[in-house]
């Protein structure tokens, strides 16, 4: 590439609109080779994202990788002659770890004897006796169990009403409600579609073809219709209590990725719709997770769930959510931190030390190693611990973040002018002890959809994406309160046709009934 600036002098009798000129072009130049970094960066930023591994840490010691450990930590100046050190200390050993992780599980015990006849020694012919035990243990697994139930109703009626009335007195004996009604659905065959599918991200042709290698012809069409049938009869009767509870938190946090329905009016079966997730906060009582299942990403659907609710929010950057009425948007300084971690992977090793990214996830390491050490603190004192220690540091960070507003585009001028776009919002942590550094809470709850995205790819319609949404959310719901979904699940299917809407709050997942039954 020429280099304009070594370009001889302009002679005095250039005339004044050449030396224009060539200002003109010197600074077109500049900012073509600006564009072309520009680029190069995303290039190299893309390749990385597709190949490289996507962790965010920071690198040091205690994060090298695995197989060049001792390389990495030799020191080559070092003497090569062995030291020997005298071991002054005597470990205790860890005992009753094994006990520990078999604790939960149904124990059995096989008992390996002799017989009469082969307690004689083998030297002498005299009788052996017990002289100790030798224990191995080990896990046994029992895979899936199957068998048709027949219900049977018996009916009874009186002889004597029957000889001496004009009419005839019939009792039924109790059985309970099947969960559908004429259909070979039971509670626990619906648990445990939806916990392969919703929980394990098995599809539903693949459940198909694993019953039937277990000899049972079930259709991935009949359990796509026990999803259905039973999200909305028994599970959404659930939720709409949980989103009762939740929209009376003052703080939530909240999400939305992309999900593809196939069969949705006046839409492209690859046009994205958007899966909407809302969660309690680390200060509730007891964790929320909801999703919802909306065509679009328009504004209007989180105002419409949120409607007439006032509190904080924790979200990401999008302007979706700015537009809520009397809500504070709080936002997400991971989201900072990743953009400057893209901006240092991009460099080489020796780049990388001292650079502006390397600078701008120092900055972030600070305020969340202090946040670690809030974390125990009770929301007032940690409020006043933010504001003398935290906030300095912020501050300091977006005055620095402004210093590259005059810098050419790059990923690290997009790091820097994101800081100082987002800062009215990121500001509002410090508004209350009681909110978060980040909205990772949110992204690790819409993290088992993604998941589960990537097995099944789609919905086939917007009964089945409204389905999945409700179903997600009483499990994710059930896992976050410490329950076993399949337990869990089944007790609704169990519970829920034979009971009254009153009845349901006995139900929800932190109910103590509840917990004494599905505790993991």
């Amino acid at each position: 590439m020429i280099d304009i600036g070594e370009m001889p002098a302009v002679p005095e009798e250039t005339s004044e609109e050449l030396q224009n000129q060539i200002d003109m072009l010197k600074h077109k130049v500049a900012e073509l080779e600006a564009l072309v970094k520009w680029y190069e960066e995303q290039a190299r930023l893309a390749k990385r994202r597709q190949f490289a591994a996507s962790s965010e840490r920071t690198e040091g010691v205690e994060q090298l990788g695995m197989f060049d450990e001792a390389e990495n930590t030799a020191d080559p100046k070092a003497v090569e002659e062995a030291s020997f050190e005298e071991v002054t200390y005597t470990r205790k050993k860890r005992v009753g770890k094994r006990a520990d992780d078999l604790s939960k599980l149904p124990a059995e015990t096989v008992e390996h004897e002799l017989s009469e006849s082969e307690r004689v020694c083998p030297e002498c012919g005299g009788a052996l006796h017990a002289m100790s035990t030798e224990e191995h243990c080990e896990i046994e697994v029992v895979p899936p169990q199957f068998k048709a139930v027949r219900h049977l109703r018996h009916i009874y009626s009186c002889r004597a009403c029957e000889k001496n009335s004009d009419h005839a007195v019939i009792v039924n004996a109790p059985m309970p409600e099947p969960v559908i009604k004429g259909s070979l659905a039971s509670p626990s065959a619906v648990a445990h579609v939806m916990v392969e599918k919703y929980v394990k991200a098995v599809p539903l042709y693949r459940q198909e073809q694993s019953l039937l290698r277990d000899g049972i012809s079930l259709s991935r069409q009949t359990m796509a219709n026990w999803i259905v049938k039973c999200s909305e009869d028994w599970l959404k009767p659930v939720y709409e209590q949980m989103k009762e509870l939740l929209l009376r938190e003052s703080i939530i946090h909240a999400d939305e990725t992309v999900v593809q329905v196939l069969r949705e009016p006046d839409k492209k079966a690859n046009t994205n719709s958007y899966e909407w997730l809302y969660r309690t906060s680390g200060c509730a009582e007891h964790p929320i997770v909801l999703y919802e299942y909306q065509p679009t990403r328009s504004s209007a659907h989180p105002k419409r769930f949120l409607e007439g609710w006032k509190g904080y929010i924790h979200t990401d950057g999008y302007s979706g959510y700015h537009q809520l009425p009397n809500v504070t948007i709080v936002g997400c300084f991971s989201h900072v931190r990743r953009k400057y971690d893209d901006a240092l992977k991009i460099l080489s090793l020796n780049q990388r030390s001292g650079s502006g990214a390397a600078k701008g996830i120092e900055y972030c390491n600070k305020l969340f190693d202090m946040e670690r050490k809030f974390a125990g603190l009770p929301p007032d004192e940690r409020y006043r611990q933010r504001m003398e220690h935290s906030l300095p540091v912020a501050e300091e960070f977006l005055a620095w973040a402004k210093t590259f507003a005059n810098d050419p585009k790059s990923v690290l001028k997009t790091a820097t002018d994101y800081v100082v776009s987002q800062w009215p919002w990121l500001k509002n942590i410090y508004l209350d002890g009681r909110l978060e550094l980040s909205n990772n809470r949110a992204e690790r709850s819409i993290k088992p959809f993604v998941i589960g995205r990537k097995n099944w790819l789609f919905s086939n319609s917007q009964k089945g994406a409204k389905a999945s949404s409700v179903v997600y959310s009483v499990i994710q719901t059930a896992i976050e309160n410490g329950l076993n979904p399949f337990t869990y699940l089944k007790l609704l299917f169990e519970a829920m046709p034979n009971c009254t809407t009153g009845q349901i709050s006995a139900l929800l997942p932190w109910a103590s009934d509840v917990q004494l039954k599905c505790k993991v």
